[in-house]
């Protein structure tokens, strides 16, 4: 274990060292703050035409209509950001020759996947984190359920896992930095659309697309439903692309 967060702690270290994680939480809290901004714009007039108001009677329901919507959008903003975390991981250390000195240290592949998968999950926290100001603002003036808020952003942490895991994967594949970062930022985009075509296919088809849709599998987080065919698909998602980086880690150990 102490290995393992040695690894993680070098990870989280080179993150800020760079401007990578000061440009992801940056972009990400724009981005965040700009559908915040909307949500709760539209929040207010669909209130006032209920007679409802933001903080009076509710006529509307500040989970369904502005905090689930939103936490589905930041979907949208992993796309962008989580490839940029995890472009560098192995490309970067492949390109300047220290994944030599990493594979001849006494740590296990196992180790260093984990460790370097932690330590992207802390960065991906700490942007999540950020939101947390925004939500603190809807609790003081409104009067949400926290119940689907802890849940969203329990599925939140665990599609940014299934994404970080790939990515992992991806970077553990080539040298090259900016191929990581297109090639993981493409089949995010599949695995974020896979189902939008199931409405034109067959019962079974269409259950397997939507049961590969990364999204799909959100929706009942940010309703305040936790069921475990999605956290058995979320956590089996990780685990398969953590055992792929691992084993592209060995062959790259072997070649060496």
């Amino acid at each position: 274990m102490t290995n393992i967060l040695a690894i993680a702690d070098k990870e989280i270290k080179g993150y800020f060292a760079s401007p990578i994680a000061y440009i992801v939480i940056g972009f990400s809290a724009i981005l965040y703050g700009w559908f915040f901004i909307n949500l709760l714009y539209y929040f207010d007039r669909i209130s006032m035409q209920a007679g409802g108001g933001f903080g009076g009677p509710q006529s509307v329901n500040v989970n369904e209509q502005l905090i689930s919507p939103l936490f589905l959008n930041v979907s949208v903003i992993l796309l962008f950001t989580l490839p940029l975390v995890t472009m560098r991981t192995y490309s970067e250390e492949k390109r300047s020759g220290t994944i030599e000195l990493l594979l001849t240290s006494p740590l296990t592949d196992l180790q260093i996947v984990i460790g370097k998968f932690l330590g992207g999950l802390t960065l991906y926290a700490a942007m999540l984190a950020v939101t947390l100001v925004h939500m603190g603002f809807l609790f003081a003036f409104g009067n949400p359920e926290w119940r689907p808020v802890l849940s969203g952003y329990l599925g939140l942490l665990l599609m940014g896992g299934c994404f970080l895991s790939l990515g992992l994967f991806i970077s553990s594949l080539t040298r090259n930095q900016i191929v990581a970062g297109m090639v993981t930022f493409a089949v995010f985009l599949l695995f974020w659309v896979i189902n939008w075509i199931s409405t034109f296919m067959g019962p079974t088809t269409q259950n397997v697309l939507n049961y590969l849709s990364i999204t799909e599998h959100l929706n009942d987080f940010t309703r305040g439903v936790v069921d475990t065919k999605h956290l058995v698909y979320y956590l089996s998602f990780i685990a398969f692309s953590l055992f792929l980086t691992v084993r592209a880690v060995d062959s790259e150990r072997w070649r060496g």
